[in-house]
């Protein structure tokens, strides 16, 4: 691979080469800390880098002080990068003298006439495709940020490495912009809140297979029946596709050929099943229940169905990566003519939803990629429907080129959350594919049969991740009408706990989620617990409140509000439900 040129930080493919040239640095710096590392493989990942190495014992934190210092000597002495060549066989005997097996198994991997390429910067040396910037001195801030285990090439079966996180900018004041945003995303990671606030737990058991607990429960419950209303407004069926289902489908569908290493598989009375890594196959079989006119079309139909897929244990987190989901998949079927109008219609379905939560959001247009099905000519029809869908909503869209799904091309939804990071997860995929391998169709108006277009979309993505993302979006402390906990009742006596129970047994009856603190412990301890909680609303009760019919409150954001009566209070409660407010 030929050097790029480097154009600016702000260029995707520079900011790539400017952080695996950063993982270079790293590698040279971990030599000169531990020379007992062996090395591995050093890439460019979003936000940074990483570089695994196989070390006798795991890097403490003083060889991370150590490794941040030599670091920045080297970028220092702004070394350029080398570019050099050996045979194959010069290549292999040379990381054999040098004591680095894995760069031996790497070259060994490559094909026969591959040009085997090294990179010199300084006094280090790695095997390496490139490309780099040429000279590390570029590099004016960069430093390790964590470290982990990874199995050597992502394989259980494979011994454990150490693999070491780090970051590069051109200027310290990004850096440490960059790293003050990764301390708020530790308060805010979602595994910590999920323990601290009860929600949901992933236990040694069930490695990737979460647990969702009864206020994790609630905040499921109230974002699938947002989901429901939301997709009856618009026009959608609900239905409900079987979990495992025979193999014979899957090849069908071709996701025996393109996914198989991720299914699990069963035998039932002699034929092979598998679990459904995917809805899509289900709702083929859906459609083909009855015979449909054009009349009927487009028809809607909406599905939130668990997958399962197998995930490297290496590559498992919290509930962004799993083994088991829930997809809120939906398929729509439908004329040519009605292609433009439909994905107009989803793409503000999506847009109306993430607005509603508070998150922006940026588009990416997804083209053929290299392992796809069917001809070229009806890959660029299909990327045209999505073209001009986008363009007649007023939606701007950057193009991803290859990343389509093999069936089809898509649309996909960015969303950014309150600390600026971004999260796939709506996706809008035109498919003409699937109705030809499963034979859909329709009695046109003509009275002959036609094929129907089909478009496969889901707006969380996945429930699991997206709650995981409006965990840490929002830091644990859910607008209201997503509170597993909406109001708690506190008490400042005893004497106030009648009352406490009878406020209880109105907000329930009334539908608020509600419970009450009347241990006898300070005030100020139970406010402070609630909060900690992320209540959105405390009502206090004393004897003084008592005596005067109201109730104290307050709320999360600003503390005490002051008094109301009990119907002030409740009517509050309910408009800014209602509103589904912020």
């Amino acid at each position: 691979m030929e050097d790029k040129q480097f154009i600016s930080f702000e260029d995707e493919d520079s900011r790539k080469i400017f952080r695996h040239t950063s993982s270079h640095v790293l590698a040279a710096a971990v030599r000169k800390v531990r020379p007992d590392a062996k090395l591995a493989i050093g890439p460019a990942i979003e936000n940074g880098f990483y570089y695994d190495f196989d070390v006798d014992t795991p890097f403490t934190e003083e060889d991370l002080a150590n490794i941040n210092r030599e670091m920045a000597r080297v970028v220092k002495r702004n070394d350029k990068l080398e570019r050099c060549t050996l045979p194959r066989e010069e290549a292999i005997a040379a990381m054999e003298a040098a004591g680095e097996p894995y760069k031996v198994e790497l070259i060994r991997d490559l094909p026969e006439d591959a040009e085997i390429s090294f990179y010199k910067m300084g006094d280090f040396t790695d095997l390496c495709a490139g490309p780099h910037l040429p000279s590390n001195g570029k590099i004016k801030a960069i430093k390790v940020t964590h470290t982990s285990g990874a199995y050597w090439r992502g394989s259980e079966k494979n011994k454990m490495l150490q693999r070491v996180y780090g970051t590069s900018f051109p200027t310290k004041e990004e850096l440490d912009e960059y790293l003050k945003q990764l301390e708020e995303a530790k308060k805010r990671d979602h595994r910590k809140l999920g323990r601290e606030l009860d929600l949901f737990m992933i236990v040694d058991e069930g490695p990737g297979f979460p647990f969702f607990l009864p206020k994790g429960m609630v905040l499921r419950n109230v974002l699938e029946d947002y989901w429901r209303e939301l997709h009856r407004k618009n026009g959608y069926e609900e239905i409900k596709t079987p979990i495992m289902l025979s193999c014979d489908l899957w090849k069908r569908s071709g996701h025996w050929d393109h996914y198989r290493e991720n299914m699990y598989t069963t035998k039932i009375d002699e034929r092979d099943f598998a679990v459904k890594p995917m809805n899509c196959p289900g709702g083929m079989l859906a459609f083909k229940r009855r015979i449909w006119s054009y009349r009927d079309l487009p028809l809607r139909t909406g599905e939130l169905g668990l997958v399962h897929r197998h995930e490297l244990s290496g590559t498992l987190h919290g509930l962004m990566r799993v083994r088991c989901f829930t997809q809120d998949d939906a398929h729509i079927f439908m004329t040519p003519e009605q292609v433009k109008d439909e994905i107009q219609g989803v793409v503000k379905l999506a847009t109306d939803l993430y607005e509603k939560l508070g998150f922006k959001y940026h588009v990416e247009l997804s083209t053929r990629p290299e392992n796809s099905i069917g001809d070229a000519e009806t890959w660029e029809a299909a990327t045209d429907y999505l073209k001009d869908a986008l363009e007649a909503h007023g939606v701007e869209y950057i193009i991803n080129e290859g990343d389509g799904a093999f069936y089809g091309p898509k649309i996909d939804f960015h969303l950014k959350d309150s600390i600026g990071r971004t999260w796939q997860c709506g996706t809008v995929q035109l498919d003409m594919q699937m109705p030809e391998l499963f034979d859909l169709t329709y009695t046109g108006a003509d009275g002959l049969k036609h094929r129907p277009v089909m478009i496969h979309r889901v707006i969380f993505g996945s429930v699991e991740r997206f709650i995981g993302i409006l965990t840490e979006h929002f830091a644990g402390a859910f607008p209201l009408w997503l509170s597993p906990v909406q109001v708690r009742v506190l008490t400042i006596t005893d004497r106030a706990n009648e009352r406490a129970k009878e406020i209880v047994r109105e907000l329930e009856d009334a539908g608020v989620r509600v419970e009450s603190d009347l241990r006898n412990e300070k005030i100020g301890f139970k406010i402070r617990e609630a909060q900690g909680q992320k209540i959105p609303y405390m009502v206090v009760l004393g004897d003084k409140e008592v005596e005067n019919g109201v109730l104290a409150i307050r709320s999360r954001g600003k503390g005490d509000e002051g008094t109301a009566t009990y119907e002030e209070f409740l009517a509050r409660v309910r408009d800014e439900v209602a509103a589904k407010a912020l």
